[in-house]
């Protein structure tokens, strides 16, 4: 068995990895512009997206766990380093470092779009806070100038229950 249906695999997680990089420099914008209806459906399209990245990624897995198991290796115990300098020659090898470095640079790529998107949401979390705080009316303690009244202490007190009763 090769490693080729791995390379394969990777290939495919690269292309949706740069797919939902894409999806995540589009919600960068539409979070600066503010249009929160272009935004639910995004995330709709980046939802599918992760589901897609996560499928193929089960399926890398399991094609290592079999390649691992027909060289006799431990699975546990391979990684795509592993891998690249203890395993594999040649084309195979030169095929799995060239998209296993592109696969890292997307990621690395990716989670720096990420955060820029986190930033901006929490920003917009902010204003919107702050909007809502400078509309809210604040409770006033003392609405009169001056001290309130005080009214004149009782000497008699009526209880609600009829002692007689």
């Amino acid at each position: 068995m090769t490693v080729q249906t791995i390379i394969t695999l990777l290939n495919q997680l690269v292309e949706l990895h740069k797919r939902l990089l894409a999806v995540s420099k589009e919600k960068t914008d539409i979070l600066k512009e503010g249009d929160f209806d272009s935004l639910q459906e995004l995330l709709k399209k980046e939802q599918a997206l992760v589901k897609n990245i996560t499928q193929v990624e089960q399926k890398r897995m399991k094609e290592l766990e079999r390649w691992s198991m027909d060289k006799g290796l431990n699975f546990e115990e391979i990684t795509v380093t592993t891998l690249i300098e203890t395993y594999i020659e040649g084309s195979e090898k030169d095929d799995l470092e060239k998209v296993t470095l592109e696969l890292a640079n997307i990621l690395h790529e990716l989670r720096s779009q990420e955060d820029l998107n986190k930033q901006l949401t929490e920003q917009s979390m902010q204003f919107v806070q702050l909007s809502l705080n400078m509309m809210a009316p604040r409770p006033m303690n003392n609405m009169n100038y001056g001290n309130k009244p005080q009214q004149p202490p009782s000497t008699y007190k009526q209880s609600i229950f009829d002692s007689k009763a």
